[in-house]
């Protein structure tokens, strides 16, 4: 049987995707701004928390998970591509090459550190925001929303700062870093937390979904059950 796909459940799986792949290249940097020490992957990686938030509040973790398959599979194709562009001979006259490499010629741990995180994190999101809602009866989006990400955003930065860049950056460092990326990630949700809510409102009365995942398989795996 075929499976539907709504406009909305569309838009914001494009808007997921895009938001992982610039996040990704964004990581690449390491900025300081008031003192404090964040990767660039900050500016847009949270958005894809709240889709992710969105997305299991509407339609369900089963959906989440879909999507958040996508986007592994969009980040890796992405990654791939970087990394064949680096290894073709640049043209003798381009002296752009060195600045290409250092965004697209990511050494394998950091894919590896982005891409288990990023597994990781979205879907202990999902998961908690999908038992949150079961066990709150679908109220109090609020505290589900915010710490759904607190855990999977706590997760990501647990695994990807360690992975790629333990050894390179001191430890202390990295677990300052951590912390900060942590507490600002979470922050991000809080500060927009008022237009969530009415976007998850608009597209409920749009789509008229609204999941209860009562019942369903957790496995991550399970991609083709939706």
């Amino acid at each position: 049987m075929k499976q539907k796909v709504s406009v909305p459940f569309m838009l914001l799986g494009i808007l997921f995707n895009v938001c992982l792949i610039a996040a990704n290249l964004l990581e690449t940097k390491v900025i300081q701004v008031f003192g404090i020490t964040v990767t660039a992957g900050l500016l847009v990686f949270p958005i894809s928390y709240i889709i992710n938030d969105c997305i299991a509040e509407v339609w369900g973790f089963r959906k989440a998970r879909l999507i958040i398959w996508s986007g592994f599979a969009m980040n890796f194709f992405v990654v791939m591509l970087g990394l064949i562009a680096v290894a073709l001979p640049a043209a003798p006259f381009w002296d752009g090459a060195a600045h290409f490499n250092f965004v697209f010629g990511m050494a394998p741990r950091i894919v590896i550190a982005s891409l288990t995180a990023f597994l990781v994190g979205s879907f202990l999101n999902a998961y908690v925001m999908s038992r949150m809602k079961l066990a709150s009866n679908g109220r109090n989006f609020s505290a589900r929303a915010i710490w759904s990400t607190v855990v999977g955003e706590t997760a990501d930065s647990l695994i990807f700062f360690p992975v790629a860049f333990g050894g390179i950056i001191a430890w202390q460092e990295l677990l300052v870093m951590m912390c900060i990326q942590i507490l600002l990630k979470s922050m991000y949700e809080v500060l927009i937390l008022p237009v969530t809510i009415r976007v998850v409102k608009a597209i409920k009365r749009i789509d008229g979904s609204d999941v209860y995942d009562e019942g369903i398989s957790y496995k991550v795996w399970k991609i083709g059950d939706i």
